[in-house]
């Protein structure tokens, strides 16, 4: 059993979208039933909100199904409940660390670092000095496009480490 938490700032946008593409992913794959899926914030600003509306647009439009869902931040008490927390950008990964008091089993990773160096991504998941770039955030752009190119190839190469 794989149990992965997708991690952002509020969730409601990237995490969420990370959290439905892999649920849709492991679903067409014939291996939902191995996979325990959920998404959380590192803050409170969207507790008990529904999804943004740009994120249930986008994932409409490429037949992605929109699950129940409100957001929460995630608790300390829960590092020990999942295999994988994987976050959005280099401050969620800071805050996490901070929520947990660390990562002593090395399971918080960026959902950018699956995608391989010689993936098709545009632009690419790595930046020039090595570093993995973070997934682009649609609550200051408006752009739910690019989120979704980020963490449809984030997932994908995800679930494809995890045969």
């Amino acid at each position: 059993m794989h149990r992965i938490l997708f991690v952002c700032l509020g969730n409601i946008c990237r995490s969420t979208m990370a959290q439905f593409v892999m649920t849709d992913l492991v679903s067409r794959a014939g291996r939902a039933d191995e996979f325990v899926i959920d998404s959380a914030g590192t803050s409170d600003e969207e507790r008990g909100n529904p999804p943004h509306h740009g994120t249930v647009s986008k994932l409409r439009s490429v037949g992605v199904p929109v699950l129940a869902h409100r957001a929460r931040r995630v608790r300390a008490g829960e590092y020990g409940n999942w295999d994988l927390v994987v976050y959005m950008d280099e401050d969620n990964g800071w805050s996490l660390n901070r929520i947990f008091s660390g990562d002593p089993d090395h399971k918080c990773a960026k959902l950018l670092s699956y995608v391989p160096e010689d993936s098709p991504l545009r632009p690419r998941a790595r930046l020039r000095d090595g570093s993995v770039r973070d997934v682009a955030d649609p609550w200051w752009t408006g752009n739910f496009d690019d989120t979704y190119r980020d963490v449809r190839a984030g997932c994908e190469a995800l679930l494809e480490a995890l045969r």
